[in-house]
């Protein structure tokens, strides 16, 4: 199976973020892609951290998720959908949800990202506590091919989530990593999760200069199971695509069988 990340540098301005999203989603299963990605905050990047309170959806209705639907079933593809705001118990707060659409445009799995990221050096810091409530569950689902593991961006720190999930074909790794933190550890972590599990990972970036000032690291990109880069787009919007070959899963996890392996 052929699939693809989108990666944008997404505004503050929802309806321009969706116009993009379209325009990619349709871009990448025109060539052929039948699992689309798209990447952590890809509706909005906001000037100010409450900005993804004021649109937050309910879950199961609002213009975010019938995009999304409406994407996966004309296209006729998986859609993992990045993540999303929705709306939470706790007031002022949201939960950065990734949401994935069957190719009949049905929501089939749901993620609510488990852990928050938070990072101060000099004038640089964030910290997504103050406006996002945590997950607590981890989340998967069955794309005809083989498992496929969510994940969330800061998430790929912790590799005992990982572990959690269990044994998977495919981890997605949506994201909005700093440039600062990406530069440092984006692509040694990614390709760490692909060895250690012995599995595809497609990771999908916000990559460049928002219009708030943050510049995110980009770099999205598709790993095999060896830990080789397949494919990988370093800044700009666009699309980064490949295939999963089951067969050599398979042949690593039986030739190097580390999996089976593991005492703890």
């Amino acid at each position: 199976m052929k699939i693809a990340a989108i990666q944008m540098i997404s505004t503050p301005v929802l309806a321009e973020n969706m116009a993009t999203a379209r325009r990619l989603l349709q871009e990448a299963a025109a060539s052929g892609a039948k699992l689309l990605l798209l990447p952590e905050y890809w509706p909005l990047m906001g000037l100010q951290e409450t900005d993804k309170v004021d649109i937050a959806e309910p879950i199961g209705q609002g213009p975010m998720q019938a995009l999304m639907a409406e994407m996966a079933g004309t296209l006729g593809v998986w859609l993992i959908g990045g993540t999303i705001p929705l709306q939470a118990a706790e007031p002022g707060k949201v939960l950065n949800t990734t949401l994935v659409y069957d190719p009949q445009g049905q929501q089939i799995a749901r993620y609510d990202k488990i852990h928050l990221f938070g990072f101060s050096k000099g004038e640089e810091s964030y910290e997504e506590a103050r406006t996002i409530v945590a997950g607590n569950q981890v989340s998967s689902f069955d794309a005809g091919f083989g498992k496929v593991a969510l994940s969330i961006c800061y998430d790929l720190r912790f590799p005992e989530l990982f572990r959690a999930l269990g044994t998977s074909s495919l981890i997605v790794v949506p994201a909005a990593f700093t440039y600062t933190t990406g530069q440092a550890h984006w692509e040694i972590l990614l390709r760490a999760r692909a060895i250690e599990n012995q599995c595809y990972v497609l990771a999908c970036g916000q990559g460049g200069k928002h219009v708030n000032g943050r510049r995110t690291w980009g770099h999205s990109m598709l790993i095999d199971p060896w830990g080789k880069v397949l494919n990988v787009l370093e800044e700009g919007e666009g699309i980064v695509s490949g295939d999963i070959d089951e067969s050599l899963i398979a042949s690593i996890r039986e030739s190097l069988p580390a999996l089976r392996h593991r005492k703890l």
